[in-house]
């Protein structure tokens, strides 16, 4: 019974993302939303690496292990995940040499890209992670859930503001959002055929790649964003905001 409560779990944690999508479509791709809606991701990702995702994949790799082998095997397999996403960036057009109009443009589509590659990734690591906590525990699967699904409203304005601003196509859009929002579902499928084999230590690698990852997109990707429009009201406040929702999830989370 559980296994299908899993499965639905890590396909409605991927529809958060399509509520992002339509938010940006009804306010006609504002750039306050967009802006509001960075920030907000800069105050969740960050929450997410510090407050969840690094202490849980150490608490993986430490099953049985010496702390300072473990504390070793986090820092590589973080900065695998941080070289994946630049090794992906050699492969984005160049988006720092070009006159200022088009810096914009082609920065989000490579922004768009790099983020929808890694948040497929990360989702279907997510999917694979809610999938666990759901067997383990369906109130702690059911928290997590919360927790993923608020932070994916902002992921799909993201995605979906960089993506049309860039190409002002809603098929290409549609069809990139779409794919983001199965992808953790994918993960669940994914968790479903190789729950025999997964044991605590391979969980600890996969989610400490997801945070090298995430840790990426924070720093190069939504940190220069900011920075050049933190005079904006809205952005403090959707850092703060973002934080605060996180915090919130994660008291609900280990409040169980």
């Amino acid at each position: 019974m559980n296994t299908i409560w899993a499965l639905g779990a890590t396909f409605v944690v991927g529809i958060f993302i399509l509520i992002g999508y339509l938010i940006v479509m009804k306010t006609n791709n504002n750039h306050r939303v967009m802006n509001f809606s960075i920030s907000m991701a800069f105050g969740v990702m960050t929450s997410l690496v510090l407050l969840e995702l690094l202490p849980e994949s150490f608490e993986h790799l430490n099953d049985g292990e010496n702390e300072l082998i473990a504390f070793g095997y986090l820092i590589f397999f973080v900065m695998v995940g941080i070289s994946i996403l630049k090794f992906l960036d050699l492969f984005v057009p160049d988006h720092h040499e070009k006159e200022h109009e088009k810096i914009d443009e082609e920065n989000l589509t490579h922004i768009g890209i790099v983020s929808s590659v890694a948040l497929i990734l990360h989702n279907i690591i997510e999917g694979m992670a809610i999938y666990t906590g759901i067997l383990s525990s369906l109130e702690l699967g059911i928290l997590m859930c919360i927790g993923v699904g608020l932070h994916n409203i902002p992921m799909g304005m993201v995605l979906t503001s960089t993506f049309y601003t860039s190409n002002k196509k809603w098929k290409t859009t549609t069809l990139i959002i779409v794919l983001t929002a199965i992808s953790t579902f994918f993960g669940g499928i994914f968790m479903y055929f190789m729950s025999g084999m997964m044991n605590e230590f391979l969980l600890g690698i996969l989610l400490s790649i997801t945070t090298g990852m995430v840790s990426y997109i924070v720093c190069f990707e939504l940190l220069p964003h900011l920075m050049e429009h933190k005079k904006e009201k809205g952005t403090i406040l959707g850092v703060l905001l973002g934080m605060v929702i996180l915090m919130i999830s994660v008291f609900l989370g280990h409040h169980h």
